[in-house]
């Protein structure tokens, strides 16, 4: 393992806790994002901006509040402890904040980094909402609740809710003191369309739930999530919860899982690769529900992990911890061993920690992309099943995967994300008969084909468009199902399909696009 040194740096202590501490681009970030956080144009946090030192939540507030725009980048450095009580709303053309939890609410390109003698959220959360490029590095949270007093963040540790992309945590200790009976939530909870997160060499330990992505069986728009060599101990459930996406979780150390630890669900497709699971129950399947999710597995090792039986809404993947499907995902990254996990996470997990990482001592694993059915049975479609149209995608990669979506309407129980999460389980409707789906990317991608894959159940498409989301130009037109659509190769970041006119309200499982 490697130690990489953080940048502590001492300032006075101002009434609020607020210090300027450097000119723009002076201070930046201990390492850089991985995982699904690095995609989607990378997660910067407030790299090349102006570093502040904060200690009250006030301070926090003040340091957003100040900047000249809610998109200015800015560093804020905290040292001791936040709590409730030292934690008001503030004003100001950079940020919208409440009194009583860390709100980052419709900004972006901000870093919060514990340093000195260490940064603790006392019995307080923290709130990202509507943000984009967010780096989250060495603090503690903990027993934030949502009974009882103080309540904040609706009892979360960390959670993120409605349009929020691209954020980093990192060596973070996550804790609580009990489950919900005791008044606390979730450790780490996503919701309502969160893409591109990666939590890393975290700590999540001493609570009911670790965490969540989808807050309901319909809340199934958010995904690509990376988790890799955190530690969770002694945890009731949800490490994660994953409904609809996909998450990468990968050399992970679990001990104490005392009820079930992954649970896929409501068509969520796990990569679970070379972690160790110790002294646990039920540690990846679908569990309380009977819309099922699926996982590739390898690379793993059960130590003494006991499994249930199989029934109406509980389908564990033990005892083999066979793969019921495959996932893909659009970045590179080197495999510890398992045997090694426990060790190496436990010395580099967590807050204060002097933010060390692995180096590749373990020998990385290549794991077999074919999968190897459970004795469990094949998950039963419900609402949903094959799609209509266009079950052979073409060749080539599909670049739809891992961007970003967005559309001009959506009904009850559907997400843009669900054109873009590889699962043609899920679906996009509009709200009527007609709308637009959209795919975009950070930096501009050449395609020259798109391929419609429509789900059954839903109206026929009678007429459509594609076209050039950034500048509106039509790159195709037809009538009937579009299935597959080739145009001209054309550089761009938005592409748009418009549904003009059908009988009936369409379901678009997956709009997938191609460069040729």
């Amino acid at each position: 393992m490697r130690l990489l040194a953080a940048g502590a740096t001492t300032a006075l202590a101002a009434t609020i806790g607020l210090t300027a501490l450097a000119a723009p681009g002076a201070v930046a970030v201990t390492g850089s994002a991985n995982g699904f956080a690095a995609t989607n144009g990378g997660t910067t946090g407030g790299a090349g901006g102006t570093t502040v030192k904060a200690t009250t939540g006030t301070a926090i507030h003040q340091a957003l509040c100040s900047r000249s725009s809610k998109t200015t980048p800015i560093t804020i450095q905290v040292e001791g402890t936040i709590t409730v009580g030292n934690t008001s709303q503030v004003s100001g053309s950079g940020c919208s904040t409440a009194s009583g939890v860390i709100e980052l609410k419709g900004i972006s390109n901000v870093t919060l980094e514990g340093v000195g003698g260490g940064a603790t959220f006392d019995q307080i959360g923290i709130h990202i909402r509507d943000s984009s490029n967010i780096i989250i590095q060495n603090v503690t949270v903990k027993n934030v609740k949502k009974s009882g007093s103080p309540t904040s963040n609706g009892g979360d540790a960390i959670g993120m809710e409605s349009t929020v992309r691209n954020v980093w945590v990192d060596h973070v200790t996550l804790e609580a003191s009990g489950g919900e009976s005791e008044g606390y939530d979730g450790l780490f909870d996503l919701k309502n369309d969160v893409e591109n997160v990666t939590l890393s060499y975290s700590i999540l330990r001493n609570s009911g739930r670790g965490g969540l992505i989808g807050s309901s069986e319909t809340d199934t728009g958010s995904g690509n999530i990376t988790f890799h060599h955190n530690l969770y101990s002694n945890i009731d459930s949800r490490t994660p919860l994953l409904r609809g996406g996909v998450a990468h979780i990968y050399n992970n150390y679990y001990v104490n899982l005392h009820e079930s630890g992954i649970n896929s669900r409501a068509g969520a497709k796990a990569k679970v690769e070379n972690n160790y699971f110790e002294d646990s129950k039920d540690v990846l399947g679908t569990f309380y529900t009977s819309e099922r999710g699926t996982w590739q597995t390898a690379g793993n090792i059960l130590d003494n992990v006991t499994w249930s039986s199989t029934g109406s809404d509980t389908y564990p993947a033990g005892p083999s911890m066979a793969s019921t499907t495959t996932v893909s995902v659009p970045y590179s990254y080197s495999l510890d061993g398992a045997s090694c996990v426990p060790n190496l996470v436990v010395a580099t997990a967590g807050a204060n920690k002097g933010l060390k990482t692995s180096n590749g001592s373990c020998t990385p694993t290549t794991p077999n992309p074919t999968p190897t059915q459970t004795s469990n049975p094949t998950p039963t479609q419900t609402s949903n099943p094959t799609p209509t149209s266009n079950p052979t995608s073409p060749s080539g990669t599909n670049l739809s995967i891992g961007a970003g979506a967005d559309g001009s309407s959506k009904a009850s129980g559907t997400s843009y994300g669900n054109v873009i999460d590889g699962s043609t389980s899920t679906y996009w409707s509009p709200s009527g008969s007609t709308g637009k789906i959209s795919v975009k990317w950070g930096s501009a991608k050449t395609i020259s084909k798109i391929n419609v894959v429509q789900a059954s159940g839903g109206g026929s498409i009678t007429s459509w468009k594609v076209l050039n989301g950034d500048n509106g130009s039509t790159l195709a037109s037809g009538s009937g199902a579009p299935g597959v659509v080739s145009f001209s190769s054309t550089s761009l970041k938005k592409v748009t399909l418009e549904i003009v006119s059908a009988s009936g309200t369409p379901r678009i499982a997956e709009l997938q696009t191609f460069a040729g």
